[in-house]
């Protein structure tokens, strides 16, 4: 497979070469992120989804974002830079596992600035576990993107963790339920232990980060 699908026009940067994603920085809070500028697409989900796994597996590059077995280690938003203008977010795991009250009050007030107040955030990468999909932050989460119109990618991750009858039974489930937000809410099975699901993933990516129309851009 290939890492990138065709560039649609020579206008705009183009899709991006995902194996040459590099760290650029990490924030505490939105005042603290990058530039307003360009297009980004962000990562979240809850602290044991496999969401650094997932974008590791995507750009062939197992040490970019951080994994632990500790869930929750994540509490800064990443930020890896695929060109002078796309980028990755890797946003902190919700639902941190021993870590205070008060900072995950906190963490929850920033990743809500962070999706409705960051302009050029063309859409979020929204990862569940697909043993567990929808569970209440999850919820919250489409809430917060739905809100404010922000396209929205569901990864059932660990799909390798079912068989293909229960995994395709659950994509299935899923799919139905967020049926009324098609329009803005797209979902798939991935796993990042098998490298599986890139090539739509990809595609949902691609759009997003070329997307002439981005009034930020």
């Amino acid at each position: 497979m290939s890492d990138t699908l065709p560039s649609p026009d020579p206008g705009d940067p183009g899709a991006p070469n995902y194996r040459r994603a590099a760290y650029l920085t990490s924030a505490a809070k939105l005042s603290q992120c990058p530039p307003d500028e360009g297009w980004e697409v962000a990562f979240a989900g809850r602290s044991n989804a496999g969401k650094s796994s997932a974008i590791n597996s995507l750009t062939g590059n197992s040490k970019l974002a951080k994994t632990s077995r500790t869930p929750g280690r994540t509490q800064l938003i990443n930020f890896f830079e695929l060109s002078e203008r796309q980028r990755l977010v890797d946003l902190p795991g919700y639902g941190f596992a021993k870590v205070p009250l008060a900072v995950k009050r906190e963490w929850t007030k920033q990743l809500e600035n962070y999706l409705q107040q960051r302009e050029c955030l063309r859409g979020l990468v929204l990862l569940m576990d697909v043993r567990h999909p929808l569970q209440a932050f999850d919820r919250l989460m489409l809430d917060w993107a739905l809100a404010a119109a922000m396209p929205v990618h569901i990864l059932l991750t660990k799909a390798d963790k079912l068989k293909k009858g229960p995994a395709t039974s659950t994509l299935l489930k899923v799919r139905g339920e967020l049926e009324p937000h098609r329009e803005l809410v797209s979902v798939q099975l991935f796993s990042a232990l098998k490298h599986s699901g890139h090539e739509q993933l990809l595609a949902v990516l691609n759009a997003w980060l070329t997307d002439k129309k981005n009034p930020a851009a």
